[in-house]
């Protein structure tokens, strides 16, 4: 790879409506709690792809959706992100939503994904020939737990000896991963996606959850865990990793997936483990403070954001 060559990176996964509504008080279960709903394109890989593009790599990225007016509007953040659109239109079919409500915090509190769209027709998109050329011509692929099971093995026996790397979503979808652990380049998950896979408890230590992750066939992978240490591991050695002190949070959504893009993007871009988690992080931090789940930033602030992330220490 030259130094004047941008690696490229093919996607598969989540590229929905977001909704997110945001309680301006503290938030009362079974109550009428005043806020402001937002809205925005986003998903896992979606949101991690725009984030690893400003980061420096090409992406092209596959797709399902409805032909409504949602669906017009996720085709054009597909252009302004400058991200390949390869995703398939179902005229008859609406397009995927996720639905969050968050706290005064901005943790959420309950949230609904609308994707059965994924389930029914990402599976067999991935027959399609244009599919198998942009894998071959990609450098590295990315898929997210929204695709079942049998459409995870399809996209691992495609990529072939590309790095493959996969976004784990949620606890529900994360252990749809499990035939395909061994074929991962990395996977990024936070610890109740972790203990959904290991079946270990929430008092599990990191050098546990390294251990029962490893055990599972998965050879590296990204551990997030809020505002506490996480976990990082590949071949080169394990290490933790605090994420900065935020003076504020505005929003939670999209972090994990700014984490994942960051990282991806540095890793395509040569750097080692260690490094490229720190960039993760930063871009993780800058999402947490603001209302998008992929935020806008220029070099510049995205160079002091990272400065504030602290060194990996080597897990003991």
């Amino acid at each position: 790879m030259t130094q004047d060559y941008t690696p490229l990176l093919f996607a598969v996964g989540g590229a929905h409506m977001d909704r997110r509504g945001q309680s301006s008080v503290p938030f009362i279960p079974g109550a009428s709690n005043p806020g402001i709903m937002r809205e925005e394109p986003g998903g896992g890989v979606f949101n991690a792809l725009r984030l690893a593009v400003r980061r420096g790599v090409r992406a092209e990225m596959l797709s399902v959706r409805g032909g409504d007016r949602v669906g017009d509007v996720i085709g054009a953040a597909f252009e302004a992100a400058g991200i390949t659109d390869s995703s398939a239109v179902f005229i008859d079919r609406a397009t995927p939503s996720y639905t969050a409500i968050l706290d005064e915090q901005g943790d959420v509190v309950a949230a609904i994904a609308d994707m059965a769209l994924y389930e029914l027709a990402l599976p067999r998109q991935l027959r399609r020939r244009k599919v198998r050329d942009s894998i071959e011509a990609a450098d590295a692929v990315f898929g997210d737990a929204n695709l079942p099971s049998e459409a995870l093995q399809k996209l691992a026996e495609l990529a072939g000896g590309k790095p493959l790397y996969a976004l784990a979503i949620s606890p529900a979808k994360a252990v749809r991963l499990r035939p395909v652990l061994g074929n991962l380049a990395c996977l990024f998950l936070n610890r109740r996606e972790a203990f959904a896979l290991t079946g270990l408890g929430a008092d599990a230590s990191l050098p546990a959850l390294h251990r029962a992750l490893m055990a599972e066939g998965l050879q590296a992978a990204v551990v997030s865990n809020g505002g506490q240490a996480a976990l990082a591991y590949s071949s080169a050695g394990a290490f933790s990793l605090l994420p900065p002190e935020l003076s504020g949070i505005a929003d939670v959504t999209g972090a994990g997936d700014a984490l994942a893009g960051g990282t991806i993007s540095a890793l395509m871009r040569g750097l080692p483990l260690t490094d490229a988690v720190r960039e993760g992080f930063a871009a993780s931090a800058l999402t947490l403070q603001t209302h998008s789940a992929t935020p806008v930033f220029t070099s510049r602030i995205f160079d002091a954001a990272l400065a504030a992330i602290p060194a990996a220490m080597p897990l003991a």
